[in-house]
């Protein structure tokens, strides 16, 4: 008699298992960076394997898709990191004051628009991980309009909790699209 597996055992194999290897005790900096950085992958892995199809919007009239989930994760990843908390300002790399969800709306597969995004979100990924890792501690602070001062470590569980609610949305997303599911 065979054992049937949880359909979320079906996405992944191997590669999606590794995800989820850090330390579940011990110092907090090193559980936070793993968690969000399981997070980034599994975001990753929803959109494995696909190229045009990661343009495809869920249902109408949403504009959501795995698309414009790389491309709003980058501006995320760029507004905490690089404006919040090293005091940039750079520009808004998909939106705008007057397009507020062209992260979203702006996201088609025209003119290299998938490598273009996967290329500044990985950008984005990098300047945030340095950042993290030469920060001297988790209560460096930064200004934001909308929360006032936050900490490092708010910023990370921010960003946790921003990849994984955006994750859920690119489970259904990826079953969509071809049937792909699971963690």
């Amino acid at each position: 008699m065979s054992h049937p597996t949880r359909r979320g055992e079906l996405f992944g194999g191997a590669d999606g298992a590794r995800r989820f290897t850090g330390p579940a005790t011990g110092d907090e900096r090193r559980m936070l960076v793993d968690v969000l950085r399981a997070q980034r992958a599994t975001l990753r892995l929803k959109c494995s394997g696909l190229g045009p199809e990661l343009s495809l919007r869920s249902v109408e009239p949403s504009t959501l898709s795995l698309l414009g989930l790389v491309r709003h994760l980058a501006e995320v990843e760029r507004r905490w990191f690089r404006r919040v908390l090293a005091g940039q300002d750079p520009p808004a790399l998909f939106s705008s004051t007057a397009d507020p969800d062209g992260d979203f709306d702006g996201a088609t597969d025209d003119h290299g628009g998938i490598a273009a995004a996967w290329e500044t979100w990985r950008t984005e990924v990098a300047f945030a991980e340095q950042f993290v890792a030469e920060a001297p501690g988790l209560d460096v602070e930064g200004d934001d309009s909308w929360r006032g001062t936050v900490s490092l470590r708010w910023v990370l569980i921010h960003m946790i909790e921003e990849y994984a609610r955006h994750n859920g949305h690119a489970d259904l997303l990826r079953e969509r699209i071809d049937g792909a599911i699971g963690m």
